[in-house]
């Protein structure tokens, strides 16, 4: 039996449009399941569903400013509506702000609780429930490294970003603990650095980090394209049937040093 089967099952992935959203999406449909991507931009949200379906694949774009809970509401009524079900909830949204507590606008800060926590409660406020009903499901969420170690440089500096990262491992082990009773599992992943949209006009952009981080991380380089799917679907599939309330980090080593 193969335990990373996902045939028969639904996903919602949050974040979706691009990068590792979009990544753990097609990774999803190679592994069976049907897709459902939610994302503010609903044009690059389509051209995912383009590559998914040539993949002989079932998906749909939906709209959705996951900081918003009418958006959110909306969007997983339209995702039962057409799938009458939902296995698998991916919480990948989130945004980046650099800056410390000194200079951050307050805008700044409410924006990235609004995207990275708020947005994985709204989406679990009206996901769980229907898990709940059909006594299973795969919540996965998307935390960072930065949930546990943060950088010393006044120009790499992301204190919003620090806090609402650890905040979802806070969220991560509640609802693992009390979702347990009823076939739920609950986990985080905790990618390293990795090229996407939040990083390709920044972190890639500095070549002194780049070194410094090769240097340091015991794999000598970033994650490549793909390296957090497999974790991805470990946590999303009945490979994980025992697994709950882990935080697991894909970062090439980087935080054991």
């Amino acid at each position: 039996m193969n335990l990373f089967d996902l045939t028969g099952k639904v996903a919602v992935i949050t974040g979706a449009s691009s990068g590792l959203g979009a990544d753990a999406a097609r990774a999803y449909a190679e592994q069976g399941a049907d897709v459902a991507l939610l994302a503010r931009r609903k044009e690059k949200l389509d051209e995912v569903v383009k590559e998914i379906e040539a993949m002989g694949k079932k998906a749909i774009a939906v709209q959705c400013d996951v900081s918003k809970e009418e958006d959110v509401e909306k969007a997983i009524k339209e995702v039962l509506e057409h799938y009458n079900k939902i296995d698998i909830l991916l919480n990948n949204a989130g945004i980046a702000f650099a800056g410390s507590v000194e200079n951050l606008t307050v805008e700044q800060w409410d924006t990235a609780m609004d995207i990275n926590v708020k947005g994985i409660f709204l989406t679990c406020k009206y996901v769980v429930p229907h898990m709940k009903k059909q006594k299973y499901g795969k919540i996965v969420n998307v935390a960072s490294v930065n949930a546990i170690v943060a950088d010393k440089s006044e120009t790499l500096v992301r204190h919003a970003y620090n806090a609402s990262k650890s905040a979802v491992l806070g969220l991560t082990t509640g609802m693992a603990v009390s979702l347990a009773q009823y076939g739920i599992t609950v986990n985080a992943v905790g990618p390293g650095l990795f090229e996407s949209e939040m990083t390709a006009d920044t972190l890639f952009k500095e070549e002194r980090f780049l070194q410094m981080y090769n240097a340091i991380c015991p794999a000598s380089r970033p994650g490549r394209k793909g390296e957090l799917n497999g974790p991805i679907l470990f946590l999303s599939s009945d490979a994980s049937s025992y697994t709950t309330a882990q935080f697991i980090v894909v970062d090439g080593g980087l935080t054991a040093v």
